[in-house]
């Protein structure tokens, strides 16, 4: 299997929510002390930041097909039996997150009414966040049932 490339649209989304988040937080902290007095919006954007940065996370993840895996008993199938078996699950795994992604669909359209408490958007925006990462792994899973993926050897986790 060919390496991924370094950086991709998830990654650089993801790492601006966290490093927006950092500066949220330190708001909040300065805001706490008799220096200034912080902003009361910056509790719920920073929560709102958080949920969007794990979500688009979680697809730079699958992007990257570094999830957490037990492998031992697939390592003792040979390479076709263990193609196979990849494939079926590379099938669950995209029905399942087909159906969570309808679900996140129907969570936006929902809450698309429900107004937030301190910043000037509705619910629905913080509920597109499962339904966007649940988008881009399906584009990867897809992508990785259309290639040729190297089950030859599990991968081991690099530190």
């Amino acid at each position: 299997m060919k390496k991924p490339q370094k950086y991709s649209v998830e990654g650089i989304v993801a790492s601006v929510f966290f490093i927006v988040l950092i500066g949220v937080v330190l708001v909040q902290v300065f805001g706490r002390t008799p220096l200034f007095r912080g902003p009361v919006w910056s509790e719920e954007a920073a929560r709102w930041l958080w949920v969007w940065m794990a979500f688009i996370g979680i697809a730079e993840v699958e992007r990257q097909d570094s999830q957490l895996k037990m492998a031992f008993l697939a390592d003792l199938l040979p390479v076709g039996a263990r193609r196979v078996l990849y494939t079926i699950i590379d099938l669950v795994y995209l029905g399942i997150m087909g159906h969570l992604a309808w679900i996140g669909y129907k969570t936006v359209l929902r809450t698309s009414g429900n107004v937030t408490v301190t910043l000037p958007t509705t619910d629905a925006l913080l509920y597109a966040s499962g339904f966007v990462a649940a988008l881009l792994i399906i584009h990867r899973i897809i992508r990785r049932l259309m290639g040729r993926r190297d089950v030859s050897v599990s991968r081991e986790p690099s530190l």
